[in-house]
This record gives structure tokens, sequence and C-alpha cells, in this order.
């Protein structure tokens, strides 16, 4: 069953318990006091022939009435009955009065020998008390009021009041036929309203699997149409997002294939043709091809080790934050640096402060951005480190006086195989991932990484992170003992030198 199905069937079962059991108590109610009426009519009828047989007087002789027949017919000329009313009187164990308006009561002679029956059971009774009872015959149900009446030993007689029950019902009973026909025609357009709106509102669901079932591992750009603000809206933006997120994460694992491949065909490719034309017999020509083929394998293990790093920094735990000497890593960067080239190395600027950074991670970005420094500058030229708070921001930078990057080549240099390719770039050896994994260890620390360039001047590389944890050492200086040190203006940042 579909879930539009089971919404609808849900609905209309809810829907006609929900009539049924309100229909069936109202019905009950209903049915309940009509009884409760004839019975209160009753009981006021009894109570008035009681008191009427207990005060009058026979109206021919002035004198209280001897005889039952007089008492019984008298007392019947003084009540209208009503449309489902009737009357009847006995003396002496027969019936002998019937009412000429009102329910013949007399005329059903079940219920003439059932009441002649319960005359005689009141009478041996000796109370004097009438009942309300109920008799059904096969014409219909009775509820009735027998009161029985006894003259100084003369005579015993009594007087029926009686309703029909069924027929006093019968406005309750059509008017809840009415309901039952009105809810039936009511359930079944609700079915009909409900099949057609279930499907609207099930529509961005159908959507998304139509959507889902056309999707393919070369085909990630089908969206689905978003309508209003409600729960499956939401749904649908949020498979939007996610299927946006896929096509990225698939264009980006297509490319990094590509480039990879690329990457690896071409030392492959080298070694292969330099073996192809090696000759085994000449020492220096096989010596050549040894160095030439050593190297492209050094190549094709710094390429497989930079995508191992790239693939790391997807996981969770790529950093870890520890509190971390901001001014210690900075001098440890420095002084693993010096080992890389023949350079002027410097110290921008030097924070004296312990922050949560992983210290592994951002020496390892450092030291790749002081060696893209030394590989495109000059020997005996300036390059610079340095660690300062700007705000409420960790900025550490390197600082070099190579040969700049063009404007339009800032943002490619840091994609996965971007190299600068701008007419006047220069050309070095390397994967192209160097810079990909800064950006990477950047963002996992919730920062980012900018350049600021000028051809033929230098770059100046910078991590920008927050400063989580970030709590400022206190020293002496000559300010005096227990001062802060000076922090630059945050609006200012390291200066290029021409």
């Amino acid at each position: 069953m579909t879930v539009r199905a089971r919404i609808l069937v849900l609905v209309l079962v809810l829907t006609g318990l929900t009539l049924a059991v309100a229909g069936g108590t109202a019905y009950a109610l209903q049915r309940a006091r009509v009884d409760d009426a004839i019975d209160a009519s009753l009981q006021r009828t009894a109570q008035e022939f009681s008191t009427y047989a207990a005060d009058s007087v026979d109206p021919t002789t002035g004198e209280p009435y001897t005889d039952p027949r007089s008492l019984i017919y008298a007392g019947m000329l003084r009540e209208v009955p009503a449309a489902n009313e009737g009357m009847i009187g006995f003396v002496d164990g027969a019936l002998e009065f019937t009412m000429p308006s009102g329910l013949p009561l007399g005329d059903d002679a079940e219920l003439v020998a059932h009441l002649t029956s319960s005359l005689a059971a009141t009478a041996e009774q000796g109370d004097g008390t009438g009942v309300i009872s109920s008799f059904e015959t096969s014409t219909t149900e009775y509820r009735y009021a027998l009161i029985p009446v006894s003259v100084d030993d003369v005579g015993v007689g009594a007087l029926v009041v009686g309703f029909d029950r069924a027929a006093e019902q019968a406005s309750v009973n059509d008017t809840f036929r009415t309901y039952a026909l009105v809810s039936l025609v009511a359930f079944a357009a609700l079915a009909v309203v409900g099949w057609v709106l279930s499907g609207r509102l099930l529509s961005p669901v159908r959507k998304l699997r139509e959507a889902t079932e056309q999707i393919s591992d070369t085909d990630l750009s089908r969206r689905i149409k978003v309508r209003g603000n409600d729960d499956l809206s939401d749904l649908t933006r949020t498979v939007n997002a996610m299927l946006a997120r896929l096509e990225d994460a698939f264009t980006s694992q297509r490319r990094l294939l590509d480039d990879a491949g690329h990457e690896l065909r071409t030392p492959i490719t080298i070694v292969r043709g330099h073996l192809e034309l090696m000759d085994p017999q000449d020492p220096e020509d096989a010596a050549a091809t040894k160095e030439l083929a050593l190297s492209e394998l050094d190549r094709m293990h710094r390429l497989a080790d930079d995508l191992v790093m790239l693939a790391k920094t997807e996981q969770p735990d790529f950093v870890q934050p520890s509190p971390v000497s901001v001014g210690e890593l900075t001098d440890n960067v420095l002084d693993q640096a010096r080992l890389l080239g023949e350079r002027r190395w410097l110290v921008d600027e030097r924070l004296e402060a312990t922050a949560e950074v992983d210290a592994q991670r951002l020496t390892q970005a450092m030291l790749q951005l002081v060696a893209n420094a030394v590989k495109f500058s000059e020997e005996g030229s300036t390059v610079a480190v340095g660690s300062a708070l700007r705000g409420d921001r960790l900025q550490l930078w390197v600082r070099d006086e190579g040969v700049g990057i063009a404007p339009e080549e800032r943002e490619r240099i840091f994609e996965r195989f971007g190299r600068a390719q701008g007419e006047g770039s220069p050309r070095r050896e390397g994967a192209g991932l160097g810079l990909a994994i800064v950006a990477a260890i950047a963002q996992a620390h919730g920062g980012r990484v900018s350049v600021d360039s000028h051809l033929g001047i230098g770059s100046i590389f910078v991590l920008d992170l927050p400063a989580r944890g970030l709590v400022v050492d206190l020293h002496d200086d000559e300010d005096g003992p227990g001062s802060l040190p000076s922090v630059p203006d945050p609006v200012q940042r390291p200066r290029l030198t021409p």
C-alpha cells in the first residue's frame, strides 16, 4: 500500500470512528431524553388522577365518589391525550372505558391482556400504588402507567395511561437516519477530496522519487521544484542541497581523478620513453636514465603522499586542537625553514599568546608556504614569517620577495592541481597540491588562506583563523612588569617590501 493510500485510509478510519461515536452517543442521548419525557408525563398524569380521586366528589350527589366506575369516567373526561398517548379504564378486572381520541390502547388485545394480569397482580399487592412499565406487542412497544382505584370496597378499577414508545422515538430515528445518510455522503466526499489533496501534498515526495530514479553517477544536475514553506518543501530543499553537494563532490572527485591520472601518466611516459631509448651497453646513458627514473618515481611518491593527505582532510579528526604557544610555533617554523634555501630569513611579528590550534598541521601549512616562497624567489632575497592578533582573528603569514602572482591566478592556485597559467608565470616542478593542502588545513581550523601579491615584487600568504581559546601571555618589558605586548592596529597587515 502506498503512502498516499495509507494516509487516506487512516484519515477515513479516524473520520468514520468519529462520526460513529458522535452519532451513536447523540442517538442514545436523544432516545433517553424522549423516554424521560414520556416517564415525566406519565408520572404527572398519575399524580393528578390520584389527587383528583382523593379530593373530588360526585357532581350528581355532591358526595365523594362511591363507585369506581364514575370516578374513572370522570377522571378520563378531564384529560386530553397527546398524539401518541391514550387512556383506558378497567373496572373489576375488565376493560370498561376507552378514550375516543388519542392512541387506541383498547384495540390491542395483547396489551389489554397484559394490563388485566398486571391489574390483578397490583390488587393482590394491596398497597394501592401505581406502576410505570413497558410492554412490547407484535404491533409496537408501549410505555404506560397503571393507577389502581378502590372505593369503599364497592369495587376495584384502574386507569391506564399509555404512550406508543416506538412512535415517540420515530422522530429521533428519522433524524439519525438522515444523519447517517449525510455522514455517508460526507464520508464519500472526504474520500475523494482526501485522495486528491493527499496526492497534491505528497507530490514533492513523488517528484523526489522520480528525480532520484533519474539521477545517475554521470548526471546529478536534476533538481526538484520547491513550492510552499511546509515540512515537505523543507525536505525538498534539503534533498536539493544534498544533490548539489553530491554533484560538487563527484565533480571534484572526477576532476581529481583526471588530474591525478594525468600527473601519474606523465612520469610513467617519461620513464618508459627513456627506458625504451636507453642503450644498455652505454654506462653513461644507463646512469642518466636511472637518475631520471628515480627522480620521476620520487615525484610520483610525493604526488601519492599529497593525495593521501588531501583524502585525510575530509576526516572529522584531521585537526586535533590543543593549547599551543603561537610564538614558539612561529620560531619553530623559522628554524625548519632555514634549511630550505639561502635566503634572508626574518620574523615580521611574533605573537606571545596561547591558542587552541593543531600545531602539527599549522607547521605543515606554514612550511609548505615557505617552500613555495623559496621556490619562486631568488637566493639572498627576503623570506619572512610572522604571527599576530588582528581583532578577534589569529593570523600567521609567510612573506617573500619572489616573482609574484597575477591577480587572475590567485584563486586558481588554491585548487587541486591548480597552477599559475598566465603569461609570464614561472614554470616550476610540482603537482599543484601543496596550496590545496594549506587551504584544507585552514578550513579545518574554521579559517581561510589568502594571498596578496604583486608581479616582480613578491607575495604574502596569510592564514586567517578564529582565535579560539586565545590567552595573551604577560611578560616584563620596558613598560614595566606585567604589561601586555604591543598589538598592531587590526586594520594593518604586513606590507610587501619592494
